[in-house]
């Protein structure tokens, strides 16, 4: 089932890449990062910045336009006319891990000549995983035993003080006790994108296996990642783990006291269209602007920043603090509808910038 899924999803992307139409086009990327923390249910991992995020973008023919972190890549993307093909991940993920969910998507989108596509990147989980609750008297029955997770791209040892999920590509794993030089399949689950497993396993004294130990899967705790979409937005603002990305907070002007995410990208504000400063030196210590992503470059695509006297301004200024540019920052304040020209946010009361 996975090989055949796998096999779809390569002639899908080959049939649409060949659509070629000449000429040039753009595309232009966004994802909604105030939605990040709504993924860790499955783990305890450090919720992943979109900046490092693995994007590449093939042509009508195939052939690779950018290849590299979605932070570096141009808000503008100029590519041949025609089916392009999107792929972004957080992470490489070639093998079986623990706590290293993985979270991307795949897009084709047909760009035509002299025009720009705006392209949202849903991020969700496209990896799986199973998380193991072993019974303490296992130890005792099985003293000098291992218990494995083994797919055909790995395997995995389960010790019994593991706590952590264990992360699969979508595929047929099965857990396996080895024993006494003996290995014995306890139970074989085929696993698909999103899907992580609480599994059970103790030891009985009427055994289905004939091992004397019980494994069953606790399905009141299989959940799915789908909850946890990066570039979602409903209800966002209320808290720092699920604050607002700019392009939200830029079509919520009138809103108060809630909470804002996005990367410091300059400063120097004033009025004019091309009135803000990317790179240092900077002049102004009471304003900075923030976009979607480190590398964004045009005002028209940020949000302007009021920083009021005291802890925020010392803080957050570009002045005395260079090495915020760049930085994700959450704010919390008031989406104003203009500020140095832009929608923007002031009365910022907290702050907290990510390392």
């Amino acid at each position: 089932m996975a090989a055949s899924a796998m096999m779809f999803c390569i002639i899908a992307f080959v049939s649409c890449s060949r659509h070629g139409r000449g000429g040039e086009g753009a595309i232009v990327l966004h994802v909604d990062e105030g939605v990040l923390a709504l993924m860790s249910k499955a783990s305890a991992a450090e919720i992943p910045d979109t900046n490092e995020f693995i994007l590449e973008i093939y042509g009508p023919d195939g052939a690779v336009v950018y290849s590299g972190l979605y932070g570096n890549s141009p808000e503008v993307i100029s590519v041949p006319a025609g089916s392009c093909n999107i792929r972004i991940r957080s992470c490489e993920f070639t093998r079986p891990q623990f706590a290293c969910p993985q979270y991307g998507d795949d897009q084709c989108v047909v760009v035509p000549s002299g025009g720009t596509v705006d392209v949202t990147l849903n991020c969700r989980q496209v990896n799986s995983g199973i998380k193991l609750n072993i019974d303490s008297g296992f130890l005792t029955a099985y003293p000098a035993g291992a218990l494995l997770l083994k797919a055909s791209s790995g395997s995995l040892v389960y010790s019994y003080s593991e706590k952590r999920v264990a992360y699969f590509q979508p595929d047929n794993v099965s857990l396996v006790l080895s024993n006494n030089g003996k290995d014995e399949v306890l139970m074989t689950r085929g696993l698909a994108a999103r899907e992580v497993l609480v599994v059970n396993v103790g030891v009985s004294g009427t055994s289905q296996s004939g091992s004397g130990i019980s494994v069953q899967v606790d399905t009141s705790r299989i959940w799915s990642a789908e909850d946890y979409v990066i570039g979602g937005s409903s209800g966002k603002g209320d808290s720092p783990e699920n604050a607002m990305g700019v392009a939200q907070a830029r079509a919520s002007a009138g809103m108060t006291k809630v909470w804002v995410s996005g990367y410091v990208v300059g400063g120097d504000l004033t009025s004019s269209a091309s009135g803000i400063s990317f790179s240092a030196p900077f002049k102004s210590n009471t304003n900075i602007a923030i976009a979607a992503r480190s590398s964004v470059a045009d005002k028209n695509s940020c949000l302007s920043v009021q920083l009021p006297a005291g802890e925020v301004r010392d803080a957050l200024n570009l002045v005395a603090n260079p090495s915020v540019l760049g930085r994700q920052v959450l704010l919390y304040g008031d989406i104003v509808d203009a500020y140095f020209g832009l929608v923007g946010i002031k009365n910022v009361t907290e702050y907290r910038v990510k390392q």
